[in-house]
Parts: C-alpha cells; sequence; structure tokens
C-alpha cells in the first residue's frame, strides 16, 4: 500500500486480500487495491433555495453509502451470498452504482469466479472511468483471464488516477513480463520499490524483470534484499539460483539450494543443485544430486539429462574404456527422450556416440 497520502482512503477489504497470489510462473506476487470512498456526486443547486424545502438528496446518499458499507462488512466475514444481496438490491433502487458493481466484482475475484467478475468491473468502469478501483479492478481480473494486453490498459488509466500506487506499479510490471516485454516492465517494478523499499514482492518482482533483462547482477541484489524482507519462498530461492548461475556464481548457486531443499524438497531443487555442483567441477556431488531429483520425480526429464552428460563425461574421460559409464549415459538419455521427446541436443548426442 502507498505510502503517500489519499483523501477518504479506506481499510483494504480482507476477501479480497491475495486473490492473485498463485499467478506466477514469472515470480510475481499481486495485491489487492486500496479501496477509497467512491466519489459521491455533489447533488444540483436550485435556481431558488427555501428553507422551508430542504434538499433530500444528501441524506438519501449517506444511507446508500452505509448499505454498500454493511455489504463489505459481511463479505469481510465470508458471507459472500448475503453480501451479493446487498449489492444487487442496491442496484436494483440504483443502476448505476458504481461501488456495488465492485463490490460484486471484488467477491467474484475473491471467489476465483474470474469471468463472473470481468463485466461487473467492466460495468463500473463503464459508469465512473476516474474510479481507481474499478480500473485497478478490471486490471486485476484480465491478468488473471490472461488477457494482458487489456489488463497492461486498465493499469495505466488506474496510475492515472492514482500514480503513487505500489500495487499498480507492480502489476503492470508483471503484465508486461507476461507480454514477454521486460524492457517495459523494469520502470513499473522500479518505481514500486521506489515507493516501498521495504516490500518483499516488489523486490521479487523487480528482481525478475532485471533478470529477464541480463541484468543478473542487479537481479541478484533484489532477490537478496526480498530474502532479508520475507520467508524465502521456492519461487524467490529458485530464481535466486538461477541468477546466480547466470552469473557463474556457482557456490552461491549450491548455498541457496540447500536452503530451498530445506525450505521445500523438490526434484527442482536438486536439479539445480546438481548443475552448480557440475559447473564447480564436482562431478560424484553432481551426479548423486541428480539421482536424488529423478528418485523424487522419476519423470524429471532435466536431470535424466544430467545423469547422462556425467556418465557420458566419464566415458570420455576414460579413454572410451569404461562401457558402464557408456550405457549409463545412454540409458539416461533414452529416459529423458521417453518423457519429452522434442529434445533435438539429446537425439544428436545419441546419434553421434551411440548411432550403429
Amino acid at each position: 500500500m502507498s505510502s503517500f497520502p489519499t483523501a477518504n482512503r479506506r481499510r483494504t477489504p480482507r476477501f479480497v486480500a491475495g486473490s492473485l497470489a498463485t499467478l506466477a510462473s514469472v515470480v510475481f506476487t499481486m495485491f489487492p487495491g486500496c479501496r477509497s470512498t467512491p466519489p459521491v456526486p455533489k447533488p444540483v443547486t436550485p435556481a431558488i433555495a427555501t428553507a422551508a424545502e430542504p434538499d433530500p438528496a444528501p441524506a438519501a446518499t449517506l444511507t446508500m453509502e452505509a448499505r454498500v458499507e454493511a455489504a463489505r462488512e459481511v463479505a469481510e466475514v465470508g458471507d459472500y451470498e448475503e453480501a451479493l444481496r446487498i449489492f444487487q438490491s442496491l442496484l436494483s433502487e440504483n443502476p448505476t452504482l458504481t461501488p456495488a458493481f465492485i463490490g460484486i466484482g471484488d467477491i467474484h475475484l475473491a471467489q476465483g469466479n474470474y469471468d463472473e467478475a470481468e463485466p461487473a468491473f467492466a460495468r463500473a468502469v463503464r459508469l465512473e472511468p476516474a474510479n481507481f478501483d474499478a480500473q485497478f479492478g478490471h486490471g486485476r481480473v484480465l491478468q488473471l483471464l490472461l488477457r494482458f494486453a487489456e489488463a497492461v490498459k486498465a493499469y495505466h488509466r488506474a496510475l492515472a488516477i492514482r500514480p503513487y500506487s505500489v500495487d499498480t506499479n507492480v502489476n503492470i510490471a508483471t503484465a508486461y513480463l507476461q507480454l514477454e516485454e521486460p524492457d517495459l516492465a523494469v520502470p513499473f517494478a522500479e518505481k514500486a520499490v521506489e515507493l516501498d523499499p521495504d516490500n518483499g514482492a516488489a523486490r521479487i518482482n523487480l528482481g525478475a524483470a532485471y533478470e529477464r533483462v541480463g541484468r543478473y547482477g542487479d537481479a541478484i541484489r533484489q532477490y537478496e534484499v526480498a530474502m532479508e524482507l520475507m520467508e524465502p519462498s521456492p519461487p524467490l530461492l529458485l530464481n535466486l539460483i538461477n541468477a546466480y548461475v547466470s552469473e557463474k556464481r556457482f557456490q552461491e548457486a549450491v548455498n541457496a539450494a540447500e536452503i530451498l531443499l530445506q525450505v521445500e524438497p523438490s526434484a527442482n531443487a536438486h536439479e539445480r543443485m546438481a548443475f552448480a555442483f557440475f559447473r564447480l567441477g564436482q562431478y560424484e556431488d553432481s551426479k548423486n544430486a541428480y539421482r536424488r531429483a529423478v528418485e523424487t520425480d522419476p519423470k524429471h526429464w532435466p536431470s535424466w539429462n544430467g545423469i547422462g552428460v556425467n556418465a557420458l563425461n566419464r566415458w570420455l574421460a576414460s579413454g572410451r574404456e569404461d562401457r558402464d559409464a557408456k550405457f549409463e549415459a545412454r540409458d539416461a538419455f533414452r529416459n529423458s527422450l521417453r518423457i519429452k521427446s522434442d529434445q533435438p541436443k539429446v537425439v544428436a548426442l545419441l546419434s553421434k556416440y551411440y548411432a550403429g
């Protein structure tokens, strides 16, 4: 949440928190936006004002606002059905009530009903284009629907309203990464960290952007700061390991893989450790780590390739005398191809050393 003051700031409803936590193969965390009270239109001043007949519009408006707030509070405790009933009742009285459409969109978003959330946010955007919550919510749901280009446009509109929103800068950077446009992601990811330096997720996002543009040293610095700000997660550790490998800092990659194996043992963790050991010239350790990877997941084809490369190296180093190593490599490569057939380099190795 931005540290910049905003008029009429409200707390973020708990029922939308964490709704984007699984977007992730680029290793990015999304956040719900800060809820702010939508602007209430000022009543039109009559041409001739009379004290005997006060304008009833403010009282009616306050009553409707209170009902919107009641629906939000009901949703916060998880009673989505009742909250939706209240919002729909409000819309039956006022079909252009933007906060009701936003509330409905938030509930469907929290429930994972993205196809139902999108039209609610889209309606809110059409009713009130200058409403930050409407634009940001629309961006979130479009991103979850994998409509990344549209999500970017929505986030740009949200930033035009609230340029200092950390969450919007994080999310638009992530969307650009998902569009394979890391150069465009970098300035928004940098802005998010500038606005909130202690935001670990923003640091991870910036690290991912730097990594995608080849700035591995900068990526490592962001991942390492994130490690200090938050509990190390498997995606963060995997990103850090890959960045270390790209910078040829193989011992640090091994150390990070050891932490990853403590946090969440997996074939990927063993494989990353094995690769780093191989690049350090510690071939026995590499072989053993690759073996642990395929014991963990027999279909982990990169590790079968690692076993094959280690065995092939032993065979060649023996002057092609170690026949056990030769056929261990052949069998490992064949296992890999059974799992993933489209591997031209592996096919080429088999053709070169095992043809005939």
